[in-house]
C-alpha cells in the first residue's frame, strides 16, 4: 500500500522533514559512548552534529598546515642551529619560537585523525595529550615573543653593552618553558581546571564553560598569564624599541649631513645596525601575528566564561583555533623573507627555492671600500 504523504506536509516537503528528523536525532556528541559523555558540556549538545564533510574540510586544512609547519619551522631550526653566522644569542630565541611552533604542529595530526573518526580518539587521554601540546606551545610561544621583543630592545638601544650572551639567552629560554608549565600541568592533572573537547569535539582546550567560581577564577588567571602579561610586555618593549630606532636613525641622518655624505650605512658597522633594525621590524610583524592569532581565542574563552554563550557555535569556536595554527606556520616564513643572513643561507643550501640574496658580509665590505674610495675626505 502506498504511503499517503499528503496527510502531513505533502510529498515535496517530505525529504526536508526526513533531513530535519535526522539532524534532531544526531546532535553534537551523539557518537561518544555513554561512559565518556561527561566530556561533552551541555552547551555543545544544543547544536546539530557537524557534517562529515565539514570534518573532512578541516582535516584537509590541517594537513596543509602540517606541511607548511614542518617545512618552515624545520628549515628555521636547521639553518639557525647549523649556520655559524646565525648561531648568536639573539637567534637562540628564534629557534625556541620555532620549537614551540613545531610542538603545536604535533597536535595537528591528532586533529586530522579525530576528523576522520568525527570524535576524539582516546577520549580523555587523547583530549589531554592534544590540549597539553596546545597549551605548552601557545603559552610558550606567547612569552617567547615577549622575550624576543626584550632582546631586540636591548640590542638596539645599547648595541655595545646591551647584547645578551649565550648564557643569559639560555636562562631566558628556560624561563619561557617554566612560564608555560603551570597552566599546562594544573588542568592536565585536574589540580585546577581541566581539559575538555570544544567546537567540533575533535579538539580540546581548557574548560571555560563550567558554571562555578573555581572555573571562572581559573579562566581569569590563565587569560592574564598567557595573554595579558605577554601582550603588555610586547607593547612596552616595542614602544621603547621603536623610540630607540627613531633616535638612532635621526642621529645617523644628522651625522651624514655634517659629513656631507648621503648615508652612513656604507660601512660594515652601520650596515650591521641596519640589519638589527630590519630584524626588529620582523619581530614587530611576529607581534602583529600574535595579536591576530590569540586575540580571537582570548575573546572566545572570556565570552564562554562570562558572556553570552549563544554566540559560541561549533564553527565560531573552531575559527580562532585554526588562526592560531596558521600563525605558527607563518612565523618562520616571516623570518625567511626579512632576515638577510637567513636568505643568504637559504640560497646557499636550498638553491632550488629561488632565493636571491647576496652575502651580507661581502656586500657590507664592498660598500665600505667603495664609500672610502668615492669620499676620501669624509674620513678627515
Amino acid at each position: 500500500m502506498a504511503t499517503n504523504y499528503t496527510d502531513d506536509i505533502g510529498p515535496v516537503a517530505y525529504p526536508l522533514k526526513m533531513v530535519s528528523e535526522e539532524v534532531v536525532e544526531h546532535m553534537l556528541g551523539w557518537n561518544i559512548p555513554e561512559e565518556h559523555q561527561d566530556l561533552v558540556h551541555e552547551h555543545w549538545r544544543n547544536f546539530p552534529a557537524v557534517s562529515k564533510y565539514a570534518h573532512f574540510v578541516l582535516a584537509l586544512i590541517y594537513s596543509c598546515l602540517i606541511l607548511a609547519s614542518v617545512s618552515g619551522n624545520g628549515i628555521v631550526i636547521w639553518i639557525f642551529s647549523t649556520s655559524k653566522s646565525l648561531r648568536t644569542a639573539s637567534n637562540m630565541f628564534v629557534i625556541n619560537l620555532a620549537v614551540f611552533d613545531m610542538m603545536m604542529m604535533i597536535e595537528m595530526p591528532l586533529l586530522v585523525l579525530n576528523s576522520f573518526y568525527q570524535r576524539l580518539v582516546g577520549y580523555q587521554l587523547g583530549c589531554d595529550i592534544f590540549a597539553v601540546l596546545g597549551s605548552l606551545s601557545g603559552i610558550g610561544g606567547a612569552i617567547t615573543n615577549a622575550v624576543i621583543a626584550y632582546d631586540r630592545y636591548k640590542t638596539i638601544s645599547s648595541p655595545l653593552d646591551g647584547r645578551l650572551n649565550r648564557v643569559q639567552a639560555s636562562f631566558l629560554i628556560l624561563f619561557t618553558w617554566l612560564w608555560a608549565l603551570p597552566f599546562t600541568i594544573l588542568p592536565a592533572f585536574r589540580i585546577w581546571g581541566r581539559f575538555v573537547p570544544e567546537g567540533f569535539l575533535t579538539t580540546c582546550s581548557f574548560d571555560y564553560f563550567t558554571e562555578d567560581q573555581d572555573t571562572k577564577v581559573f579562566v581569569m588567571c590563565i587569560f592574564a598569564w598567557s595573554y595579558c602579561i605577554p601582550m603588555l610586555l610586547l607593547c612596552y618593549f616595542y614602544s621603547k624599541l621603536f623610540g630607540a630606532v627613531r633616535l638612532h636613525e635621526r642621529m645617523l641622518k644628522e651625522q651624514a649631513k655634517k659629513m656631507n655624505v648621503k648615508s652612513l650605512a656604507a660601512n660594515k658597522e652601520d650596515a650591521g645596525k641596519s640589519v638589527e633594525i630590519r630584524i626588529a621590524k620582523v619581530a614587530f610583524t611576529i607581534f602583529f601575528l600574535f595579536v591576530c592569532s590569540w586575540t580571537p581565542y582570548a575573546f572566545v574563552t572570556m565570552v564562554g566564561a562570562f558572556g553570552d554563550r549563544s554566540i559560541l557555535t561549533p564553527v565560531t569556536t573552531m575559527i580562532p583555533a585554526v588562526c592560531a595554527k596558521i600563525v605558527s606556520c607563518i612565523d618562520p616564513w616571516v623570518y625567511a623573507i626579512n632576515h638577510p643572513r637567513y636568505r643568504a643561507e637559504l640560497q646557499k643550501r636550498l638553491p632550488w627555492m629561488g632565493v636571491r640574496e647576496a652575502d651580507p658580509d661581502t656586500v657590507s665590505t664592498s660598500s665600505g671600500a667603495t664609500a672610502q674610495t668615492q669620499n676620501p675626505t669624509a674620513e678627515a
